[in-house]
């Protein structure tokens, strides 16, 4: 036995090792957490950055052909070889203002070679565009020079920020002045931030030096991502590519990289908006010469943390007393497994009394199957013995005949009748043998069955009633071979009680018609139609019901249930509908096995 001490002991053993496990859960789990968190939403932030790229290229791309389409217009080249011309001038200036409508562009003016507006859609309002100089500007010193001419900046005049398109304007292969497009970027900006709030993060724009002019974040705006140092200070003011407006510095920990790698960081950034952290991404679009930024809070991911750490706690927790206890949980899996084999056991029982019952219950059901052709078969008993009696009188006629010219030494006309007996005689063996068929039991084996032969085979059975009942038949059967695959013993039964049911229905119709036609393209379908007096529509829902006649249909109560039984058995359908023309029309619908055209 052990001693108190040796007890005690290693109670503080196990003690410090639960400890130091939780010590090292926590913080495994912590790194992976953040680890995978922050994975995540840089992976979010690779799509979001993708689609918000894709938008604002889609949104400048609406307007980046319409100066090179406007410089074709020889109205730009007579206005500028006009100039001193005020009626051309005015009228220049009301085309550009209709242009500005139509493109629903900022503003769209004309400069000469020397980089004065001539024209502009704003010439009527006080900040307007015209005698101003932008020789300044790289778009007029690109388009000057030949090219197309792209950027960004706030307008001298107009103090509203904007990206200017612009093209030169060519009279005699001379570049002659510049055509410039301006377009309010305020808006870009607001669609942009409404897809930032819907998707639940923060971006900003800036330009090539660092400095933040579109943003979802009013804070943002206008400050620097890195340093501002005196040179670069003169050098924006230089440029006037903010006009007057001051530019700020955003406060990065640790402090923005603008070189180097792609590769998310997290940053926390202080501004008028307040502090946050956030996993920084950026992309830049060439066409534009901008940098797009994604920043995603990291708050949330932050506030998560602690449910986490304590849900891990409590995993660890029971992790720890399930090892505490695994002596007491053994005991009780071996309980549980004893009982689980004495239920498998239980089961087993009862999963043979079902399968007994199961085989019970078909055999139950092939004998109704096999009272309803017998039921069948005494319907038609008296039409059957008259189909008999007659091949059968006939024999007796011609044997006492026989008889006769044997007597008489009339050995050619006695061998003539045996003949015919014969012949009678082979007749009766296939009247009974079609009736033997037809009344054995099926051995529940599919085969391909042909839907040709199935219906004579049927009519061989009802054909003796339809002639007692002066019925007349209308058949139009399929040339060639029609399969399906199914028990044709029990398809023959279907055919039978059909026809038979027909032949009940128009026992009070004076002219009575049996029409069967079969189609077959994907699937066979065999209608079979009477000229009864039809299925009331209150009796269509219940006529495959069990048990269930009419007064115009007595039938047997079940044969039309056991058929749709047969079918539905043979993955088909049986359906019944009235003919236009009066009478009942029942569809048998089956799959197709093999179709042979002749």
């Amino acid at each position: 036995m052990f001693s108190f001490s040796t007890i005690k002991k290693r109670k503080i053993v196990v003690s410090v090792m639960v400890i130091i496990g939780l010590l090292l859960t926590l913080k495994v789990t912590h790194w992976y957490w953040l680890e995978q968190g922050t994975e995540s939403i840089a992976n979010q932030s690779e799509k979001q950055i993708n689609e918000l790229v894709i938008f604002i290229d889609d949104a400048l791309g609406h307007y980046e052909n319409i100066p090179a389409v406007l410089a074709q217009n020889p109205i730009f080249e007579q206005s500028l070889l006009d100039q001193q011309n005020p009626q051309a001038i005015k009228k220049l200036n009301q085309y550009l203002s209709e242009l500005q409508q139509v493109t629903e562009s900022s503003d769209i003016y004309l400069t000469d070679a020397m980089g004065v507006a001539i024209a502009a859609s704003n010439w009527d309002k006080s900040n307007s565009f015209i005698n101003q100089d932008y020789s300044f500007r790289p778009y007029f010193i690109e388009a000057i020079s030949g090219r197309s001419g792209r950027y960004y900046a706030v307008g001298t005049s107009s103090n509203k920020r904007g990206f200017y398109f612009a093209n030169p304007v060519y009279h005699k292969g001379v570049v002659f002045g510049v055509i410039v497009v301006k377009v309010d970027i305020s808006l870009i900006e607001q669609q942009s931030s409404g897809i930032a709030i819907a998707s639940q993060y923060e971006f900003m724009i800036s330009d090539p030096d660092n400095i933040v002019f579109l943003s979802s974040m009013n804070g943002w705006r206008f400050n620097s991502l890195t340093p501002l140092s005196q040179s670069k200070r003169f050098a924006l003011n230089a440029s006037k590519r903010y006009a007057n407006r001051p530019i700020g510095e955003l406060d990065f920990v640790p402090q923005f990289a603008s070189t180097g790698s792609n590769k998310p960081q997290v940053y926390r950034i202080s501004s008028i908006d307040g502090q946050e952290q956030y996993l920084e991404h950026h992309q830049n679009m060439p066409n534009a010469n901008w940098n797009v930024h994604i920043l995603a809070p990291m708050t949330p991911l932050y506030e998560s943390l602690p449910p986490i750490l304590l849900l891990a706690a409590t995993l660890y927790s029971l992790l720890a007393l399930f090892v505490l206890y695994s002596l007491e949980r053994r005991r009780n899996f071996i309980r549980m497994r004893q009982a689980q084999n004495q239920l498998e056991q239980r089961v087993k029982e009862r999963t043979l009394e079902l399968e007994q019952a199961n085989n019970q219950l078909k055999d139950t059901q092939d004998e109704l199957i096999q009272a309803a052709k017998l039921t069948v078969i005494g319907s038609l008993s008296a039409s059957i013995n008259h189909e008999l009696n007659q091949p059968l009188a006939a024999l007796r006629s011609y044997a006492q005949n026989t008889q006769t010219f044997i007597g008489r030494n009339m050995i050619e006309d006695a061998r003539s009748n045996i003949n015919i007996m014969i012949e009678l005689t082979d007749r009766l063996a296939d009247i009974i043998a079609q009736f033997k068929s037809f009344t054995r039991k099926s051995q529940g084996k599919d085969n391909a069955t042909d839907i040709n032969q199935s219906i004579e085979q049927a009519l061989t059975i009802v054909q003796p009633e339809m002639d007692k009942q002066g019925v007349k038949l209308s058949l139009a059967l399929l040339k060639g071979s029609c399969q399906i695959w199914g028990d044709s013993v029990r398809l023959q039964q279907v055919l039978v009680n059909l026809m038979s049911n027909a032949i009940v229905a128009m026992q009070q119709s004076k002219d009575r018609r049996l029409h069967i036609e079969v189609y077959c393209d994907t699937k066979v379908n065999i209608s079979i139609q009477d000229s009864g007096p039809g299925v009331r529509q209150s009796q269509m829902s219940k006529i495959f019901e069990p048990y269930y006649t009419t007064s115009e249909r007595q039938g047997l109560g079940l044969g039309l249930s056991i058929s749709q039984r047969i079918i539905e058995s043979m993955q088909g359908s049986i359906t019944v509908e009235n003919a236009q023309q009066g009478g009942a029309i029942f569809h048998i619908i089956l799959p197709l096995y093999l179709r042979e055209e002749v």
